[in-house]
């Protein structure tokens, strides 16, 4: 009900030009963008698609390789300590104050845009890999121990699945800050991306074209946090 009263107020204040269209367009003028792009000439599709595909590439690569150190730092904490004040700087840099350094190393391309979103990944899922693989329970370590479990049994069947829930939490999170560092350097320059379109279409005012590309982000946002949870429940179904 709120939604609709939003909408239908900004609708009315557009149209009885209380508020200028130009400035904050219009749900009129969203939701024929909208249907144009999706439905008639397709065009949103394209750029979509890149999007979608530089945020699942750099998803994936970022959470690979945040997974495989954190639970070599859980193995072998000596190397957590070598390597935790060198990832604690690079961590403290600004990812988007980056994203030209990406741009001329990758070029225009999808490269870039996967650079930007595995360097957010990253550190957010082994954060959480970290903190995953520490809250395991004492008491279950030393049950396990007591009980002959080897070094490898008590990692296998004991750290690593106490610590899904938290690793998951960490997955989530870093699924929507892949799209957003994705999102943010196509806004930079890119070729393709509805970031690249937002872009162009805040230079040339049309702003029910941005407000349409924001709401089809934030869709893709709820989607994806929908699908982790859906995963996550299927793989803590033992629980």
């Amino acid at each position: 009900m709120f939604l609709l009263i939003l909408i239908g107020s900004w609708e009315l204040a557009t149209r009885r030009d209380w508020v200028d269209p130009t400035f904050f367009g219009s749900p009129s003028g969203v939701a024929a963008y909208l249907w144009s792009g999706l439905f008639v000439t397709g065009s949103i599709f394209k750029d979509l698609g890149w999007t979608i595909a530089a945020t699942l590439i750099s998803f994936v690569l970022g959470s690979a390789a945040a997974l495989l150190l954190g639970l070599a730092f859980a193995r072998f904490p000596s190397l957590q300590e070598f390597c935790e004040p060198y990832l604690a700087a690079i961590n403290a840099m600004p990812r988007i104050a980056l994203a030209p350094m990406f741009l001329l190393w990758f070029g225009l391309g999808i490269g870039s845009k996967i650079a930007a979103g595995v360097s957010l990944t990253f550190f957010i899922v082994l954060s959480s890999t970290i903190a995953g693989v520490r809250g395991v329970l004492t008491d279950w370590v030393i049950l396990s121990q007591t009980l002959g479990a080897t070094p490898t049994q008590l990692f296998c069947k004991v750290t690593l699945p106490s610590a899904v829930p938290v690793i998951f939490s960490g997955l989530r999170l870093g699924l929507v800050y892949s799209l957003l560092g994705v999102v943010g350097c196509e806004l930079i320059a890119s070729e393709h991306g509805l970031g690249q379109q937002i872009a162009y279409l805040s230079s040339s005012f049309n702003m029910s074209g941005v407000m349409g590309l924001l709401l089809l982000l934030a869709l893709l946002g709820m989607g994806a946090t929908w699908l982790m949870n859906r995963i996550e429940k299927v793989l803590l179904a033992w629980q």
